[in-house]
């Protein structure tokens, strides 16, 4: 980086430049000093901390803790998490798009983040101490609401920001956060639980995601300035955000599909490797949550050496062949995993996993800012959330239904290994489903990008 370049990184909190007109749609030429992009995405960092330690929490309540018979945990978790992955559906890409609107001193996106965030908080706590299925999951669906409506806003913020030449390296900070979020999230509940009090760790990730949020808010620029309501009231915009013109976005709407197929294979692992160690490999409560621990690093260690890497291959390269990639080892990660004798040869495949999930958060999400239309960021990216929010629900009632037949038809110890051999089928649709789109070419015309400075 260029001597300007270092001096920017020390600036106090300067306001980038931006286009003047959003309408035209036009991504900023102004670098972000780096120090940016890491505040930028450690919000990321705190979004994702929630949705781990909550799904943590909740299997941990219905596998050891008696809440429901063994072979209903599956049904059950589907049926908690469904009505939250509704409402996160049609909040996020609803408020995204009115953000874009949205005129006030701290810009367009920064008011839904921080109103979203305290609500979190809120119901963080409404969920550590419900002590009933229906409590439990009357609040995931308030938790829901709270977080999308951060989550949406948030995810127009970033293309409101980022220049061209700093997609792949803020695609891969995005996606090395999102990682690193998961084991926050996933690591505070184990600890609370090794603790005797599994509440602790709701309470932990509530402050992890207020931190990341005041990081943010604070020492960040507003952004680009709002679009022009054009006398339209809030509700017609509201509605607007799912009219039928996205279908014309053919590339985009493929896209979405590949994303869901995707993420649904690794939200299989994620979301049943707690009831995978109780009942295929035999282990306690506590070891189950502590080798989860391990299996975290794992996979870490995974995301970290392949994260970085393919966001700047797939500059070079283009995103769809970093993607095929992906598909190709996370089939094999969590083929490896589901037939696996021991629980070594299980993280063998999780570090495959860790390396495909790695690679498909790096360039996925560059693609997406690639392709959408960017006077309407925050819409696209909210709309993004349909596949994002439906994949672990529509994962777990796949897997939850499987898991419970093959148990009670006497596989106590083989459902959660079908469950994750599902995973193979689900990678490599994701990969039919990547073919139709159509991915800009590399090196396309872009503005001259110019350093930001104080």
């Amino acid at each position: 980086m260029s001597g300007s370049a270092e001096a920017a990184t020390t600036a106090p909190a300067p306001e980038p430049p931006t286009e003047p007109d959003p309408e035209a749609g036009a991504r900023p030429t102004a670098l972000l000093p780096f120090s940016h992009l890491i505040r930028i995405s450690l919000y990321w960092l705190g979004l994702t901390a929630i949705d781990a330690a909550v799904t943590q929490f909740v299997i941990n309540r219905l596998e050891f803790d008696g809440w429901v018979p063994k072979d209903s945990v599956g049904t059950t978790l589907f049926l908690i998490g469904v009505g939250g992955a509704i409402v996160g559906i049609i909040i996020q890409p609803t408020v995204g798009y009115i953000s874009d609107f949205t005129q006030s001193r701290w810009g367009r996106r920064k008011p839904y983040i921080v109103i979203g965030s305290l609500l979190d908080v809120v119901f963080l706590a409404g969920i550590a101490t419900s002590n009933t299925v229906l409590a439990l999951a009357a609040f995931v669906v308030l938790l829901q609401f709270s977080t999308n409506t951060a989550r949406g806003p948030f995810q127009g913020y970033v293309p409101d920001l980022v220049a061209q030449p700093q997609v792949g390296m803020a695609s891969g900070l995005v996606g090395l956060m999102q990682i690193l979020g998961n084991v926050v999230g996933f690591g505070l509940v184990t600890l609370a639980v090794n603790l005797g009090n599994i509440s602790i760790g709701l309470v932990a990730v509530a402050v992890v995601e207020l931190v990341t949020m005041v990081s943010v808010c604070l020492r960040v620029g507003k952004g680009m300035p709002a679009r022009d309501r054009a006398g339209r009231s809030w509700a017609r915009i509201a509605r607007e955000a799912w009219a039928t013109d996205v279908l014309r976005e053919r590339s985009y709407v493929w896209l979405l599909i590949s994303r869901l197929l995707f993420l649904m294979g690794g939200a299989l692992l994620a979301n049943f490797v707690v009831v995978y160690l109780s009942r295929a490999m035999a282990l306690e409560q506590v070891e189950a949550n502590n080798m989860y621990l391990v299996t975290l690093a794992v996979v870490l260690t995974a995301n970290v050496l392949a994260i970085l890497p393919a966001a700047r291959l797939s500059d070079r390269l283009g995103r769809k062949l970093l993607i095929y990639t992906a598909c190709a080892v996370g089939a094999l990660g969590i083929g490896i995993a589901g037939l696996a004798p021991t629980v070594p040869v299980a993280l063998a495949g999780a570090a495959l996993f860790g390396a495909a999930s790695g690679t498909f958060l790096a360039v996925d999400w560059a693609l997406m800012t690639d392709i959408i239309p960017r006077a309407s960021s925050g819409r696209y990216m909210g709309l993004s959330n349909v596949a994002t929010g439906a994949a672990t629900p529509l994962a777990v009632a796949l897997g939850g239904i499987v898991l419970d037949a093959v148990t009670r038809a006497g596989g106590y110890e083989m459902g959660p290994r079908v469950v994750f051999l599902m995973g193979i089928g689900l990678y490599a649709l994701a990969a039919v489903t990547l073919r139709p789109v159509v991915e800009p070419r590399r090196g396309a015309a872009q503005a001259a990008p110019v350093v930001a400075s104080a």
